[in-house]
């Protein structure tokens, strides 16, 4: 029965992380498909081309949120399935690593999204909402970094790449945990980064060449 529980807790974090809402907001209040628009990907920065401030937000916002929802959500089914004493000493003594696993699977499933034939975001505002189960002031490191290299070269991927390269640093130095929990949490957050940076690979072929848009807030006509 371990198994089966443990199955179905993967499954219930895989399903919120894969949720593409992105597509699903402009598909609602839009009637558009975030794939023909732009880069063709269902992240907030596309959701700017389509003109809406407001559902590009929602998008950031609503993506951000993922890791949180499915954290409490897979801690309301383990207590469920176990019990809230053992499921609360079993938080209390490893709750940093159910986090990092919890966090893990939603990167990957919004990434690739089952939902979307595993042809997902690029996990940029789920790993922002990420860092708010570890630290209180990290997050707001993480903005602050993007928000600068963001106003200063107009580009969002080149503010994503940037935000996660440093990362692992804001994360070893001030994210509070000792001994090592610190250095498990920072070599987690080494390979989200890397991750990250993968996933914009085609990004960092245009940033060479010159070709990377700017970051716009109006509608393209001929998206």
């Amino acid at each position: 029965m371990m198994y089966l529980y443990s199955f179905l807790l993967i499954c219930s974090v895989y399903l919120i992380g894969a949720i593409p809402f992105g597509l699903v907001l402009t598909k609602i209040f839009l009637k558009q498909d975030i794939r023909k628009i732009g880069s063709g990907n269902i992240g907030a920065t596309n959701v700017l081309r389509t003109g809406s401030k407001i559902l590009a937000l929602l998008t950031i916002i609503l993506d951000a949120l993922k890791p949180f929802i499915a954290y409490y959500v897979a801690k309301y089914l383990m207590i469920l399935f176990f019990g809230s004493i053992v499921v609360e000493t079993l938080f209390f003594l490893y709750d940093v690593y159910i986090k990092m696993v919890v966090v893990a699977i939603v990167i990957i499933a919004h990434c690739f999204p089952i939902y979307l034939n595993f042809k997902g975001g690029k996990g940029v505002a789920s790993v922002f909402g990420s860092l708010f189960l570890f630290s209180n002031i990290i997050p707001f490191m993480a903005l602050a970094t993007w928000i600068v290299v963001a106003i200063l070269f107009k580009k969002s991927s080149l503010a994503a790449l940037t935000t996660a390269i440093v990362l692992p640093i804001y994360i070893y130095y001030f994210s509070g945990y000792k001994s090592l929990i610190v250095e498990y949490l920072t070599l987690f957050f080494v390979g989200v980064s890397l991750f990250v940076i993968l996933r914009h690979i085609s990004n960092i072929k245009r940033l060479i060449k010159g070709e990377e848009s700017n970051i716009t807030f109006k509608k393209k006509n001929n998206e």
